[in-house]
């Protein structure tokens, strides 16, 4: 799952960049307005976390740009202003929650966890994809009721896979989702072959109903 941080103070960016990290979420940080927009257009966030006050514009102005673009990427506003009135005004303009500062990061993973919820798994704690069953909270695949051992890229592919069901994927689609955008810097999306082979091989081990299928000169799909 990747999350966008817009935060411009560095102590808090990398304290939550860390700790998010630690609970295996693809990270990517913009210390800025202009450098939130410009990742905002360019890519897609399973989660946006939002400063409000920024040295270079105002959260409130990136969240309607978020909004007026159609884009679906969730929103939780972090801000010191805990005022009813401003809470009010971030949720009216678009915002899926408000988390006041200083926050517990407890919370905050709670908050994350909460909207992904609502976005991927109907709010639901478990995804369910033919005998294939998702536990995100705890990055846990069980095919039949037994579990499958997987390793960090495999379950972020598998997820992906299973939040966009009978999609073709493109290669860079998938590697900017699992890898982060920096994946853009890479000579070559050979990489993702070899890990949708390994994966394919733990489905069909297991009885998976599921599998991938190659569009040539594109991507995959899962079906």
């Amino acid at each position: 799952m990747k999350i966008l941080l817009v935060e411009d103070e560095p102590e808090i960016r990398t304290v939550v960049q860390k700790f998010l990290e630690a609970e295996r979420y693809l990270v990517e940080t913009a210390e800025n307005y202009q450098l939130g927009l410009e990742k905002i257009i360019s890519y897609e966030y399973d989660c946006i976390l939002l400063d409000i006050m920024l040295p270079d514009g105002n959260g409130m102005d990136l969240l309607r740009e978020i909004k007026n673009s159609h884009k679906k990427d969730p929103v939780i506003i972090l801000s010191a202003n805990d005022s009813v009135d401003d809470k009010v005004n971030g949720l009216e303009v678009g915002a899926d929650d408000y988390l006041a500062k200083p926050f517990h990061l407890a919370e905050l993973l709670a908050r994350v966890k909460s909207v992904i919820r609502r976005k991927y798994q109907d709010g639901e704690n478990t995804i369910q994809y033919k005998n294939i069953v998702v536990f995100p909270d705890i990055r846990k695949v069980k095919i039949d009721d037994v579990e499958l051992v997987l390793n960090r890229k495999e379950y972020d592919l598998l997820y992906y896979f299973i939040i966009n069901p009978d999609k073709t994927l493109q290669k860079t689609m998938l590697a900017e989702a699992i890898w982060g955008d920096y994946i853009d810097q890479a000579d070559s999306l050979d990489f993702i072959y070899s890990q949708i082979k390994n994966l394919r091989k733990k489905l069909k081990q297991n009885n998976s109903q599921a599998d991938f299928q190659a569009v040539y000169g594109i991507g995959y799909k899962f079906l």
